[in-house]
């Protein structure tokens, strides 16, 4: 019975070795960059054309909500205070829309900043590591069953997060995409949606940065031996966004004194602004 499950655990490791050597390339500019990689598999620049439509959708919003915002408070005064001073609220149009030209700009060195930052911690952690999964499989299967199943749960872990790892490079793809949207909120006093939008934005970076991380102390652990080590990090690595969201953004609906006086702010100006 012992010989038939190291057979088979031995057999699940070596058709996740093919998957392996795909995990740990181009990991940073995968997740940064993710349109590139898309339109290169569809072969067509999809992306870059959605960019383009949401970019022109969003400007007009933007113009459209400034000038309904500027009637309905200074013409007709049934939104704002009409002694707020004209050049303030112009400011605000202004911000919205320089924000969301120079965005891609603007994201451009941030994800300079952070790649940079992610490459001196791998250089750190793999220092004088070379991966060679072969190599690791082997070892983990002459150790006997309980290396065995203890392997089997780090690289499927390690392909696990290597998918969610794919999907927070889409997570900032679609924020990069609905930036021009959030730009709207812009043009009013308390910033409306971009606040939070951006937190999340953010909070994905990290998170990006963070797992590639873990990832790689992870494979630095099992190649010298610490597999429950590496697992444990791996682990880690996983519950990164919940992790990162206790401290970078407050959760919707969980019942917290910063939430509930967020829901509470919201409500009175929802009544504020039906009473006018």
């Amino acid at each position: 019975m012992v010989a038939l499950l190291m057979v088979l655990i031995e057999d699940l490791l070596s058709g996740l070795l093919e998957y392996m050597d795909s995990i740990l390339l181009n990991l940073v500019p995968m997740a940064f960059y993710a349109d590139e990689f898309l339109d290169q598999m569809l072969g067509r620049a999809v992306i870059s054309e959605l960019f383009d439509i949401l970019f022109t959708f969003g400007v007009s919003l933007i113009i459209l909500k400034f000038i309904k915002k500027g009637f309905d408070t200074y013409i007709l005064w049934i939104d704002g205070d009409a002694d707020t001073d004209p050049i303030l609220y112009l400011t605000y149009f202004v911000k919205a829309l320089v924000v969301a030209i120079s965005f891609p700009t603007l994201y451009g060195w941030m994800a300079t900043i952070v790649q940079d930052l992610t490459d001196k911690l791998l250089n750190i952690i793999s220092r004088g590591v070379t991966a060679d999964f072969s190599v690791i499989i082997v070892g983990i299967i002459s150790g006997g069953i309980v290396p065995g199943i203890i392997g089997l749960i780090f690289f499927g872990c390690l392909l696990f997060l290597y998918i969610k790892f794919l999907q927070t490079g889409l997570e900032i793809l679609v924020l990069r995409l609905g930036i021009p949207l959030a730009c709207v909120g812009l043009v009013d006093s308390d910033q409306g949606v971009f606040k939070t939008y951006m937190q999340k934005f953010f909070q994905a970076m990290i998170t990006v940065m963070l797992q590639i991380a873990l990832l790689k102390l992870g494979i630095a652990l099992v190649m010298n031996g610490h597999l429950i080590w590496a697992t444990a990090t791996i682990l880690m690595a996983i519950r990164t966004p919940k992790f990162l969201q206790e401290f970078i953004i407050i959760s919707g609906g969980q019942g917290g004194m910063m939430g509930k006086a967020y829901q509470a702010t919201r409500l009175v100006q929802m009544f504020r602004g039906a009473m006018r």
